[in-house]
């Protein structure tokens, strides 16, 4: 791996870096679960594995001192009325933040502590978002007409975790509402002193 500074394009609109290490694709299977309207889900699923999401990273060594970085496209969509969104993560390393920086489009940041706080940011062209250690976070792209476009960039040792957000989802919902873009309770979102009972 290359040790030596470097810079590369983002071309907008659009987003896709004009050189890259890795491009991942995440399409509605990968997102078993996720989503409230399981039956909307199911129905979906059943006519096409529709592409929700795409990575495009630069490899560095996953050490600390180093900096992962790279962009994320999310699609414009729904399942059932809620918006499409990545998987979302906690870092495996919990004490480790990241930085997300707006290019494209319209959404929100969902983000939660272990402890069940719950913080939900508007992402917008020419918006920066700090992501505090310890956060789980995930993107939902809420314009129906584009792609939701981001730069991102956290510790190189921190890890993903998606296991913990797999199993029961995040404390808030971004869905479509007669009143556009609403953030609702999950109802199928256990309390810490729950999950342990």
């Amino acid at each position: 791996m290359d040790s030596k500074p470097y810079t590369f394009d983002i071309k907008l609109p659009g987003g896709i870096p004009d050189h890259y290490d890795n491009h991942i694709e995440r399409r509605l299977s990968s997102m078993r679960g996720q989503f409230l309207d399981q039956k909307a889900y199911s129905e979906r699923l059943a006519r096409e594995d529709t592409l929700l999401y795409e990575v495009y990273e630069f490899k560095r060594p996953e050490i600390a001192g180093e900096l992962l970085h790279g962009i994320s496209i999310v699609h414009p969509g729904k399942v059932g009325n809620e918006y499409y969104m990545t998987k979302g993560h906690f870092h495996t390393v919990l004490e480790t933040a990241e930085v997300y920086y707006c290019l494209q489009g319209q959404g929100y940041m969902v983000m939660e502590t272990p402890e069940g706080e719950w913080s939900v940011e508007p992402l917008r062209p020419g918006s920066v978002l700090y992501v505090p250690p310890r956060w789980a976070h995930r993107s939902v792209n809420t314009a129906l007409d584009g792609d939701l476009v981001t730069f991102f960039i956290y510790p190189g040792d921190a890890g993903h975790d998606y296991g913990t957000i797999e199993s029961q989802g995040y404390r808030k919902l971004v869905m479509d509402t007669p009143a556009g873009a609403s953030i609702v309770d999950n109802p199928r979102w256990k309390s810490p002193e729950e999950r342990h009972a």
